[in-house]
């Protein structure tokens, strides 16, 4: 068995552990960081998009060879709203990330690689090499916790070329004009090139899985009734986003056992939308500014991190709540139609995380637009029966 050592294993060459690994490289090149993914290529088959308030100007600028794709603007749809919001929508492929990360990783970046035991400090790989660290951070997704209630935002996304242009110039962030079916449903749309499309269909509901075969039938008949002429389809992403409704931190990072970790398995995501981007950028940050990357300071280091996030995250766990737990599943288009009538600004601060006391009465002044007595009892209530993501 061979044996190496290292100042930062990063496990997981997803979105937030490559983000640390390349703001390290930045930051601290004199560390010896290896980032380890199962799988062929760094990021996996994701998209991430953020909005421009999201991050700050020196964040924007140091991830900027990120951005693969800007746009001026965006737009939702609902059965009684159609708005064009400003702001600039960004987003990142995975093909740009992997990209990125290659170059700049070179042989810190190893792929294809099988874990078989991790902890705090070592890595044992299913080839029989030990690799030992000051510390190893556990960036390998979301993982199932007893410690929290959630909901399900599940989406299929497929992205495809077309046969002549599609004449969108600015996303859809939500068209929720469609057959609700099982609960809030809408499609996302990004425009990548004149004649080539992101396409999702997506649902907030109360279980993870979401049927496939249902998810393309209704991107096709979405795309038909656009008039949008399918012709090849390039790739195909599916996942869930875990959407929070209450939970118990302390036990929850207990639970851990000094494992430092990062990303969603760290919770670390808007607890609403399920954007993380934002939440890896500020956590790269964090950590390539500290002095030593030693496993029981990381862990803590992490952990009051994210402990600070769910304080801040508390008025949003309770809108999550009346969205998920007051009224029938087929009427939360309401709740959302209702949230994007209010001013730009607002909404502009929501998506960043960082609403004012000002903007929590907002949203909360005015009808309901779910039933009042179901309303008050989803967002007050505090301690539900805790579910893991599934």
């Amino acid at each position: 068995m061979t044996s190496h050592h290292w100042d930062l294993i990063l496990v997981g060459a997803g979105l937030a552990n490559g983000l640390i690994a390349w703001r390290l490289r930045q930051q601290r090149p004199e560390l010896n960081v290896l980032l380890l993914e199962a799988g062929p290529r760094a990021g996996g088959n994701h998209t991430w998009s953020f909005h421009q308030g999201d991050l700050s100007a020196a964040q924007h600028r140091w991830i900027a060879p990120l951005v693969a794709h800007r746009w001026s603007g965006y737009d939702v749809r609902f059965p009684e709203l159609n708005r064009t919001l400003p702001g600039e929508y960004l987003s990142v492929t995975a093909e740009r990330f992997a990209a990125v990360m290659e170059q700049a990783l070179g042989d810190a970046l190893r792929t294809g690689i099988t874990i078989a035991r991790l902890t705090p400090d070592t890595v044992e790989l299913a080839d029989g090499q030990r690799l030992t660290a000051d510390a190893v951070i556990d960036g390998r997704g979301y993982q199932p916790s007893p410690y929290l209630a959630v909901g399900f935002q599940a989406f299929l996304g497929q992205e495809w070329r077309l046969s002549r242009p599609h004449g969108l110039t600015r996303p859809v962030l939500m068209d929720a004009a469609v057959d609700q079916q099982a609960g809030y449903r809408f499609v996302y749309t990004l425009p990548l090139a004149a004649d080539r499309l992101l396409i999702e269909d997506t649902h907030y509901i109360d279980r993870a899985q979401l049927d496939p075969a249902q998810a393309r039938r209704n991107i096709a008949d979405y795309a038909d009734a656009r008039g949008w002429p399918l012709a090849s389809l390039l790739r195909e992403e599916q996942g869930s986003l875990a959407i929070t409704l209450a939970g118990e931190p302390q036990s929850f990072w207990d639970d851990a056992q000094g494992q430092p970790c990062s990303g969603l398995r760290a919770g670390l995501f808007h607890p609403t939308t399920g954007y993380s981007l934002p939440q890896a950028v500020a956590l790269a940050d964090l950590i390539a500014q500290q002095n030593r990357l030693e496993r029981r300071k990381l862990f803590a280091l992490i952990r009051r991190h994210a402990a600070d996030q769910w304080r801040r995250q508390r008025f949003f766990r309770m809108l999550n709540r009346m969205l998920f737990l007051a009224g029938r599943p087929e009427q939360r288009w309401q709740v959302m139609q209702r949230f994007y009538r209010l001013g730009d600004g607002l909404i502009e601060r929501f998506y960043a995380g960082q609403l004012t006391f000002a903007d929590k009465a907002r949203i909360l002044t005015g009808k309901p637009p779910v039933p009042v007595r179901e309303a008050i009892p989803a967002l007050l209530k505090q301690h539900l029966r805790l579910r893991a993501f599934k």
